[in-house]
């Protein structure tokens, strides 16, 4: 208990109050003197203490305040009662400053003028009570009392929390013709609701009119309007405004301008933008503060530039600046996704140190150690998380069945979401759909549909996701009926079918073959409003262009034109791979003169593919003239490259034109396979050149 002296004046009082900067100790000190039943605070102690429970986590102390001040009927001037409506206001809290404004002069022996009613009337629009707000503005005139351009503004605000925004900029234009100026919060509210609200348009509108009208906007616009502009990916427009705030003689940027426009610099990847506004900031003597080196330290890794962002790491801790768990799980993330795993237990241990290390930051690290093969170690750090007595969250579990089942650890990742279900831990579908995919790409169709069933039985809802791996397991291993079956009971697991579940079950369908049951899937599809998409297409010309039914595939090729879709350079491929297998070349070519018209670039898939098919029609001029397209066009030949000309110049029995290619590979870096070798050791051995 805070000891108060024996004797003390109200003015030494509040020369006590006002040098202690705990709120909590100054509050003891004041309830110390007022139990002196002989000490009377004055006015402008109680003005002094109410001021500091404006604070929303000590309003609950101004009715006992109020309280004493109408006990001691200390008078007290219009100020003190405005701060105790303000303080409910900031709270919300609405009924309890309509009771302080009704018993103003009870309470304080003041009436209540013009600033009274503006304060009760800007607490309901702070509840968020408009009626009300609106219906005690109406009283105004009954009351006596004349609005001012304050009053007014709260309007504009009511106006603008109702997003009523063509009413709000009326407003401000009756404002206008009646006399009344306009200020900076006047059009700074109607700014910031728009901006919030995404009418980037419209709020520049108003902040040009501003200029219009000779209302000098504050900093405040500016950083309202560059934050909203970088929110929404303009870089352009954001640095325009900035610009404009440079060249401004009556405003300067602050530190928040600065963040805003380092956060939002760094989110468009404009890093070295960000480093000149960084270095503006210190040269103009503006202190960066935490967020401004978060910011930096978070765009900066997003960006894979950890370099940078270790730097002003450093550059924070040599500045005195302590880094929070937020900054410092940036700085693990940049160089976990660096593959700097000795930076990352580095960091690790400082964090440790420090005591800043959340559940998040073991996410990270679980994660980053993964993602790097270091397998043991990401089950050591996962043993100390429990060994600390963490709780592990759903994105833990995630993360840590993902990381073992990418990696191959099937069984533990069973052992651990087993152990995270008998103890009633928090699971969501990315473990379990991690889980069932390691199942299904194991071939472990049987175990990974039991998980399936076990998601389901345990309140939990499959997504496609989850269904589409384990159609994909199933096609995987040729059990097409279990897959079919499987499709079709997705509905009863609260899971509809995807274009994505029906693309992969038409591939494995194609693939066998079966195109007739393919077809009655895309028929399926379009009765469910499913459109079919390019994939979709592309699957089944595959399919029949690999079962020697190529004119099927051509008569969808056309369906696809007829429809509007743009046929892809995938598809194109698939089609041009499909004629030179039929032997059809020059048709065949004419779709790959085609395809530059229509703006669909052949890749060096489609030039090797021409080539080949030249080569099998014994035609090696032509089979040389793609050659030579492949480097007009700036392609970069491959080995693949290389062997189909190996193979097609020995078939024509050229085997001293086949040498000369081989050492152009080599010359080009590009070594050799064991089908290089076969190629060249046959025929060379066909040829029976032994010299």
């Amino acid at each position: 208990m805070v000891e108060f002296p024996k004797y003390i004046s109200p003015k030494q009082l509040l020369k006590l109050l006002k040098a202690e900067k705990n709120p909590h100790t100054a509050l003891a000190l004041f309830y110390s003197a007022s139990r002196d039943p002989s000490f009377a605070h004055s006015s402008t102690i109680f003005h002094h203490v109410l001021r500091r429970l404006v604070d929303p986590r000590l309003v609950s102390h101004v009715g006992r305040v109020v309280e004493l001040i109408k006990t001691q009927k200390c008078k007290c001037p219009e100020d003190v009662a405005l701060t105790v409506i303000k303080a409910y206001a900031k709270s919300s809290m609405a009924d309890q400053a309509v009771d302080v404004f009704q018993r103003m002069e009870e309470i304080f022996g003041c009436q209540p003028e013009i600033r009274s009613y503006n304060s009760l009337l800007n607490a309901f629009v702070e509840s968020n009570d408009w009626d009300r707000a609106e219906s005690f503005f109406s009283s105004f005139e009954a009351h006596g009392v004349t609005p001012d351009l304050r009053t007014y503004n709260i309007l504009v605000k009511i106006s603008c929390k109702k997003r009523q925004f063509e009413k709000a900029k009326m407003l401000l234009n009756w404002l206008w013709d009646n006399g009344f100026e306009p200020d900076v919060f006047s059009y700074g509210t109607l700014i910031n609701a728009l901006a919030k609200n995404g009418n980037l348009h419209d709020a520049l509108e108003v902040f040009d009119e501003m200029s219009q009208r000779e209302v000098d906007p504050d900093v405040m616009c500016y950083n309202i309007l560059i934050h909203g502009l970088f929110r929404k990916g303009d870089y352009e427009k954001a640095n325009e405004i900035w610009e404009r705030l440079l060249e401004a003689s009556t405003v300067y940027p602050n530190a928040a301008t600065y963040n805003v426009m380092i956060n939002g610099l760094c989110k468009c990847g404009k890093f070295n933008e960000s480093f000149e506004i960084w270095n503006r900031m210190k040269k103009n003597e503006r202190e960066q503060d935490l967020f401004t080196y978060s910011s930096m330290i978070h765009g900066l890794c997003e960006a894979h530039y950890v370099d940078g962002a270790e730097k002003v790491y450093k550059e924070m801790v040599e500045s005195g600046v302590l880094p929070d768990v937020v900054t410092n799980n940036a700085m693990l993330n940049g160089f976990c996704r660096a593959g700097r795993i000795k930076e990352c237990f580095e960091l690790w241990e400082v964090m440790g140190r420090s005591g800043c290390r959340n559940v998040v930051s073991y996410n990270i690290l679980l994660k980053g150690l993964f993602e790097n093969g270091n397998v043991e170690e990401a089950i050591l750090i996962w043993e100390h998380l429990l060994e600390k007595g963490r709780v592990p969250d759903s994105t833990t579990y995630g993360v840590l069945v993902h990381g073992l089942c990418s990696n191959g650890y099937l069984d533990k990742a069973l052992c651990i979401l087993k152990e995270a279900e008998e103890r009633g831990r928090d699971l969501d579908m990315f473990a379990y759909s991690s889980l069932i995919n390691g199942l299904c790409k194991q071939r472990r169709l049987d175990e990974a549909a039991i998980v399936v069933d076990q998601i389901g039985q345990r309140g939990y809802k499959v997504n496609s996701y989850v269904c589409n791996s384990l159609i994909g397991g199933f096609v995987r291993a040729s059990k097409l009926e279990a897959a079919i079956c499987f499709f079709q009971e997705m509905s009863n697991k609260g899971c509809s079918p995807t274009v994505v579940s029906y693309n992969i079950l038409i591939n494995g369908l194609c693939k066998a073959e079966r195109f007739s049951d393919a077809y009655n899937f895309v028929k399926e599809m379009l009765v469910k409003g499913w459109e079919p998409d390019m994939v979709t297409y592309s699957l089944l010309m595959d399919g029949l262009c690999q079962g020697r039914k190529i004119d099927m595939a051509l008569n969808l090729w056309q369906q696809v034109r007829d429809k509007g879709l743009k046929p892809d350079l995938t598809m194109h491929n698939i089609i041009i791979h499909g004629l030179c297998s039929a032997g059809k070349v020059e048709n065949a070519l004419e779709l790959y003169f085609q395809m530059r018209q229509g703006d669909c670039i052949p890749n060096l898939v489609t030039h090797n593919t021409l080539m080949e098919g030249f080569f099998k029609a014994r035609d090696c001029n032509k089979a040389s003239g793609i050659w030579a397209r492949i480097l007009k066009h700036g392609l970069q030949p491959d080995i693949i490259s290389y062997n189909i000309t190996f193979k097609g110049l020995c078939s024509c029995n050229r085997l001293s034109d086949a040498i000369i290619y081989l050492e152009d590979a080599l010359s080009h870096g590009i070594l050799p396979t064991a089908i290089t070798w076969n190629i060249l050791v046959r025929a060379v051995l066909n040829s029976g050149d032994m010299t």
